[in-house]
Formats: C-alpha cells, sequence, structure tokens
C-alpha cells in the first residue's frame, strides 16, 4: 500500500491530555483518535494492528476447540435481573430504556447473554462441555477513563465461556485456556506475569490473571525472589511471622502466664503510633479493631453476635442466607492492614466498606479509635490468623480514652471467625517457599475464572445426565482486553523515536522509503513493493514528495519492523534496516526481497513457536 492511498495524520506534538506513552504513541502515529473522554476511534494503521492482535486471539482460542458467536452489545436487562446483577453491578454498568420503557443493557460483560443463549439449547450431557466465545464491543462507564484505550469506556474484549456437566471436565478446559493465554501473549511479544487473583464480581471459585509490569499499573503483585509465587496483592497470601495456638484450649494455656487483663487511661490518644508512643511499646503488641459494613452477605449470620438486632436479614424466605447489608468487628495485628477483597470474600459479601463514625460509636458505644473485641457484643467479631498468637496484647476498651492491656485471645475473647485477612506486603515470607516477597506494578491484560454455579442456579440452566436425571452445568469465563493487550505492547516495546512493534502486530512489515519518488528509484521501489507482495508480504511505500528526514521519523514513529531506503547513490543496491537496529546495511535490490520475505518469516516463527 502506498502512503498517499491511506489515512496517515502523524503528529508531531504530544496531545495534552496524553500521559503514558502508548497513549502519546498511538495518537502521534496516527493510531488514534479521541471522540469524547474514554471514547477513541481507531485509524486505519490502528485498526490494522488492532485486528492482528484479535487474529492471534482467534487462532488460538479455535485451536482448542473454542467456538465463535456474534452476540449483541445491547442485551435485555431482564437476564442481568435473573442473575441478581441488575443491583449488584454498580454505576459502571450503562442502563437504557427503549422507546416501549423496557430495560436493557450496554453490555460490560457477557455471562448473562451467553448463559441465556445456552439455556435455551441445552437439554443433554451429550452437548457438553461447550465453550462459546466473541470478540465484541463493551462499555463500561468508568468514572475516571484515562490512559487512552488502556482504561477507556468502550473497548473490545475477547470473551469466552465454558459450560460442563463436572468440575473435572472445567478444570481441563480451564488449563487449557490457561495454555493458550499464554501462548496469545508470546505471540504478541509480551512478557506477562500469570498471578492467582480474587474472583471478585464475576464470582465463583478460582481465577487467574495475566498481569505486564506497568509503572501506571492498576494493580500490585506480589512475587517471590526465590520460586515462581505471584498473586495480585487482593488474593495473595504469605508464610505465617507468628507460631498461631492449635486452639483455644491452647490458646489458654498461653495466655496463663499473662497478667490479667486491665484498663489504662489513654486520653485522646486513638491512632496505633500514639498508642505506641505512650504506652512505649511497638504496634505488634496491638489488636486494631475496624467495624466494617459489608453488602449482600450469603452468610447464615443468625447465630452470630447482635446479627438478630443489628443486621438487616433479607426478606424473601427462600434466601435464608442473604443479607443486604450486615456490619462486623475485624481485629488484626496492629502493624498490619485489612485486606477488603479477602475480608469479602471470606464474608461472601460484594463489597465492604469501613463503617461510618456514628456507626462504629452506636455500635461499639465508644468513640473512634477505641473500639476492642473484648466485651463486643453487638457485633460479630473476624480475627485475622496473626491475632490468635497473641497472649499479651493492647486493645481498644470500648470507652472514650480507655484501652486494655494484657489482653489474651482465647481467655478474653473468642472471635466468631478466624480467616486469613491480612494484606501482604514486600518483605513478607512466601507461603511456598518462604523466600522474600516483592512488589510490582502490573496492568491486568486477561483474566480466567472457574465460576462454579453463579450464573447456571440463579439463571435456571439444567441438561439432562447419563439416568436421565436434571442437573445444572458449572461454568467457566476467560476474558482478554485486545484494546489493553494493544497499548501494552506499545508500553513493552518502544523507543525514544516510536513505536517497536513485533513482527505479528505491526501494521504492516516492510516500510520502503525511497529518497525521491521518481525515476530509477520509483522504479526500483515499486518493483520491490510488489516482489514482497507476491509474497505475502505487507509493505507500506511512502510516495510523499515529503523530505527524507519527515519519512524516515514517521517510519520509526509508526514502528515498521523493517525499513528500505532506496536512494539514487546506492543503486543497484538499497539500504536495509531493522526498527531497533542503529546503522543501515546495504543489500543488492535484486536480491532484497528474498532477503525481507525470510526475515519477516523468521520472526513470525519465533513468536509464534
Amino acid at each position: 500500500m502506498k502512503v498517499s492511498q491511506t489515512f496517515l495524520p502523524t503528529l508531531r506534538e504530544v496531545p495534552a491530555d496524553a500521559v503514558i506513552v502508548s497513549h502519546r504513541l498511538m495518537m502521534r502515529a496516527a493510531m488514534l483518535r479521541k471522540l469524547a473522554n474514554g471514547l477513541f476511534a481507531y485509524l486505519p494503521i490502528g485498526l490494522r494492528s488492532l485486528r492482528k492482535v484479535e487474529r492471534i486471539v482467534r487462532e488460538e482460542m479455535d485451536a482448542i476447540g473454542s467456538l465463535e458467536i456474534k452476540p449483541t452489545v445491547v442485551v435485555p436487562g431482564e437476564i442481568w435481573k435473573e442473575s441478581g446483577r441488575w443491583d449488584t453491578m454498580g454505576d459502571g454498568m450503562l442502563r437504557v430504556k427503549n422507546r416501549l420503557g423496557g430495560d436493557f443493557v450496554v453490555s460490560p460483560t457477557a455471562e448473562e447473554a451467553f448463559t441465556a443463549l445456552v439455556r435455551d439449547e441445552l437439554s443433554s450431557y451429550r452437548q457438553l462441555p461447550l465453550t462459546l466465545y466473541q470478540i465484541n464491543t463493551k462499555y463500561r462507564d468508568e468514572i475516571r477513563p484515562r490512559y487512552g484505550v488502556m482504561r477507556g469506556r468502550e473497548f473490545t474484549m475477547k470473551d469466552a465461556y465454558s459450560y460442563h456437566t463436572d468440575e473435572a471436565s472445567l478444570d481441563e478446559t480451564y488449563q487449557a485456556m490457561g495454555r493458550a493465554y499464554r501462548r496469545i501473549f508470546k505471540r504478541c511479544g509480551l512478557t506477562v506475569i500469570p498471578v492467582r487473583a480474587d474472583t471478585g464480581a464475576m464470582g465463583g471459585t478460582g481465577s487467574e490473571e495475566f498481569m505486564v509490569e506497568s509503572e501506571i499499573g492498576d494493580n500490585t503483585l506480589i512475587l517471590c525472589r526465590s520460586c515462581d509465587y505471584a498473586a495480585n496483592v487482593e488474593k495473595a497470601g504469605c508464610k505465617p511471622d507468628f507460631a498461631a495456638p492449635a486452639d483455644l484450649a491452647a490458646a489458654d494455656i498461653a495466655a496463663a502466664a499473662v497478667p490479667a487483663r486491665a484498663k489504662v487511661s489513654t486520653p485522646s490518644v486513638r491512632t496505633i503510633d500514639e498508642l505506641c508512643a505512650f504506652l512505649k511499646t511497638d504496634s505488634k503488641k496491638f489488636i486494631k479493631t475496624l467495624v466494617y459494613k459489608a453488602v449482600n452477605v450469603e452468610l447464615d449470620l443468625s447465630a452470630a453476635p447482635g446479627c438478630a438486632k443489628l443486621n438487616r436479614r433479607a426478606a424473601a424466605p427462600d434466601a435464608p442466607k442473604s443479607y443486604p447489608e450486615a456490619f462486623f468487628a475485624v481485629a488484626i495485628r496492629g502493624d498490619l492492614d485489612v485486606n477488603e477483597t479477602k475480608l469479602a470474600a471470606v464474608l461472601k459479601a460484594s463489597e465492604v466498606a469501613l463503617a461510618s463514625d456514628v456507626d462504629v460509636e452506636r455500635l461499639t458505644g465508644a468513640p473512634v479509635g477505641f473500639a476492642g473485641p473484648v466485651g463486643l457484643t453487638l457485633l460479630p467479631v473476624v480475627a485475622d490468623e496473626t491475632v490468635t498468637a497473641m497472649s499479651d496484647a493492647v486493645t481498644g476498651g470500648l470507652e472514650k480514652d480507655i484501652h486494655f492491656e494484657h489482653v489474651a485471645y482465647g481467655r478474653d475473647f473468642a472471635p466468631w471467625l478466624v480467616a486469613d485477612v491480612r494484606v501482604v506486603k514486600a518483605g513478607d515470607r512466601c507461603s511456598v517457599c518462604g523466600g522474600e516477597l516483592y512488589e510490582k506494578k502490573g496492568n491486568e491484560l486477561g483474566h480466567i475464572f472457574k465460576l462454579g454455579y453463579k450464573y447456571t442456579k440463579s439463571m435456571n440452566v439444567s441438561f439432562l445426565d447419563e439416568q436421565g436425571k436434571a442437573q445444572v452445568p458449572t461454568m467457566g469465563c476467560y476474558g482478554i482486553g485486545v484494546d489493553r493487550t494493544l497499548a501494552s505492547i506499545i508500553e513493552e516495546r518502544h523507543d525514544d523515536d516510536g513505536i517497536v512493534w513485533p513482527m505479528s502486530v505491526a501494521p504492516f512489515q516492510v516500510s520502503i522509503v525511497p529518497i525521491k519518488y521518481e525515476g530509477a528509484m520509483k522504479e526500483a521501489a515499486d518493483k520491490l513493493a510488489a516482489e514482497l507482495e507476491a509474497q505475502g508480504i505487507e509493505v507500506l511505500l511512502d510516495d510523499r514528495t515529503e523530505r527524507p528526514g519527515v519519512k524516515f521519523k514517521d517510519a520509526d514513529l509508526i514502528g515498521i519492523p523493517l525499513r528500505v531506503v532506496v536512494g539514487d547513490k546506492n543503486l543497484p543496491k538499497v539500504e536495509v534496516k531493522a526498527r531497533g537496529e542503529k546503522e543501515p546495511r546495504l543489500v543488492e535490490a535484486a536480491a532484497a526481497a528474498a532477503e525481507l520475505a525470510a526475515a519477516v518469516r523468521k520472526e513470525l516463527a519465533v513468536l509464534n513457536a
């Protein structure tokens, strides 16, 4: 293709709102243009690269037996109400009404749509397992869209959904998807970090994220220096740095040597730092107690302290374990922070947040800063595992300006629930090998889930097993952000001059730049382009009347992997330079097409291996 035949409005200046490399370069290289905040249009050269990422994804999905379909982007609100996510998805979901007043959703994800389609066609175990996927437009009404297509409101996503007769079948597809994702990102020239992750609003029993390291990443990754352990901080665990008693009886034995609990006056002392200074001790000696409000709790709280009075229970008789909201006290060692994602998972809640000061005083009888687990009868206490090893601690005294000293777990209080709800941080020890953990920032490109029965049960999906008995299928979900993958390639592969594309997703594979598009130079450039295109090589021929320096800068900015300069001084030879190399080399024009085609195929073979 000739430059004069395409739409290539490259920019010399960086747009003011483009703050990350991929956003700047995608705008400058004429890949994108902004229509509104969080909404971007792909120009021809950008769309070529996007389609190549889609093709790689499609090939790997097809290779493991996934079947592509094309659902609608606008879907009925009724199916979201069936799953229960109409009310819980939040303001990020764009709800619309048609002219008849019917509720619809501009799809942010497609569990409901796929499950509704499968439900209407599924009848027998012989139809399973079944994996369907789409590469389609999604919309999420982000509060603060930023970083170009890295976090836009409208985006392209590959999402697949699998349906199975049992967990073994689900696991087989889950593992196959994980392998396919590794191949996809390798073919795109990306270095990804697979990490254990929380299932979040998607629900389910297990998940894995595929991250790329990024300074502007939305995720904190916890990795081990000594083994391959990697997890999102929301899910990460660590080796205990304490010796916990086996049970409450053992805790009582440990507490026997501790003085009796005693009140101590702590006027206007509320924070851990203030207490450390006031009592001349360190934060590991404190039990910090925080009050949380949890939403949509799916636990049986009927026997939990205070729940009958304080926690509003769902009215529906067929949902005895569902609570629209509930309050909990969370006790944790004073030097640690509560991981709210872990806490929400433990409580089977859609979200958790710190209670208001008014609720804290109402539920504990004391101002904020003086809560403690001893004598706290109006709230269920969730204790982090670290608390179980504390036999001589300081806690809030449930009175203004009062704390307790010599508090012993087991002897002085017994929590309603013990769980790992701590935030793991750099310096903690790996739960697998004991090595030191460290942190990185990362962006999520893909995520695979074992959803289990969350959607198939709520949407009444069933099949007949070999005995003719109705069963509910279990389900998996597998997503890749296509735009984000494209932007991440640029984030990882660029230099001061522009993009450095891998051969697999470059908009063109060879750029031919005649110093002047006339005479012998035009004849040689046209001949080389025709020979390359005859071999299936994608060529961009710069036939503009611009100065050579402008053409060279645009070729580097766009990032085409191989550049050929045709100049009258070198003919019958041409200059060939790979995008990442500093110096060109001279090649006989007659042999250039064969050499360039071989170079293209060699790099593609490496990426596709």
